[in-house]
């Protein structure tokens, strides 16, 4: 890639992690922040991510409303080539280009892996999600070995060193998280912390289990448009503010020197990490 557009790569090989939810919503947090965005849908089939921003512009049509709104596109070709064609367009079109990717092994998923900056992991806090990444002894709960995914990212990272010297900043969202029993909960952290010193990941907290995100889809809103919403319950408010730890903890440049687009990116607007 010739451009200075930072690509966020969502990606994780297990289904129901909240990958869809959470590109969408760092991608519209990104709009209202003033920045170009653009997201890549690289699942056909579903089309999570696409249909989301499909039913925010109908919404936006049907409302006679304007609220920011990133460039998406669904890739339905069957080459890599024409894969990287389409993020060579893009990427000079924005200032961020998130890719969301299916839940399952992709060629697609994995090439783009190579090429981030920032990859983000969401998982679920459990012991099923965390087999992905690593394998634990089933009595100490003490890390075995990686798993394959793991052993994959480990390889796409080794893979951008050589070709750019840039590093990949992966980042494991911790999503939907819950109030489990607090001694499992123990051994989750505890493994995930260890397996973070082997591989180097970064662990930050994501988007708990929560029914306003599944109620907003069908009107392509976010939590962050607040003048659309009404009157938000106290849950909703929590959430607001899981988002705004979200993007803090990103740790995303800020690429664009344009304003705000409204004080909705309070929210999402600190000191970021260049």
């Amino acid at each position: 890639m010739t451009s200075n557009t930072h690509h966020i790569v969502f990606a994780n090989e297990k289904g129901g992690t909240g990958k869809s939810t959470s590109a969408v919503h760092v991608a519209v947090a990104l709009a209202y922040q003033g920045h170009k965005v653009g997201i890549i849908d690289l699942d056909p089939r579903q089309r999570t991510s696409y249909r989301y921003l499909e039913n925010r512009e109908a919404t936006m049509k049907r409302l006679n409303i304007e609220i920011p709104q990133p460039l998406y596109k669904v890739f339905e070709e069957d080459s890599v080539s024409r894969l990287e064609q389409l993020m060579e367009v893009m990427s000079h079109e924005v200032d961020f280009l998130l890719f969301d990717t299916p839940g399952r092994d992709d060629e697609f998923a994995r090439f783009v892996a190579t090429r981030a900056n920032t990859l983000v992991t969401p998982i679920n806090d459990s012991f099923v999600d965390f087999d992905l990444i690593g394998q634990v002894d089933p009595e100490t709960y003490k890390v075995r070995k990686l798993s394959f995914y793991a052993e994959l990212i480990w390889e796409a990272r080794k893979t951008r060193a050589k070709a750019d010297g840039a590093t990949i900043d992966w980042v494991l969202l911790r999503n939907r998280t819950q109030y489990v029993e607090a001694h499992n909960m123990k051994r989750i952290v505890a493994a995930l912390a260890e397996l973070s010193q082997r591989v180097g990941f970064r662990i930050i907290p994501g988007l708990s289990e929560r029914v306003i995100y599944r109620e907003l889809f069908p009107s392509g809103l976010t939590m962050l448009d607040k003048k659309h919403l009404g009157r938000l319950a106290t849950s909703h408010l929590a959430a607001r503010q899981e988002l705004r730890e979200l993007i803090k903890h990103l740790a995303l440049p800020q690429t664009s020197q344009q304003p705000p687009v409204s004080d909705e990116t309070a929210l999402a607007q600190p000191k970021l990490v260049a």
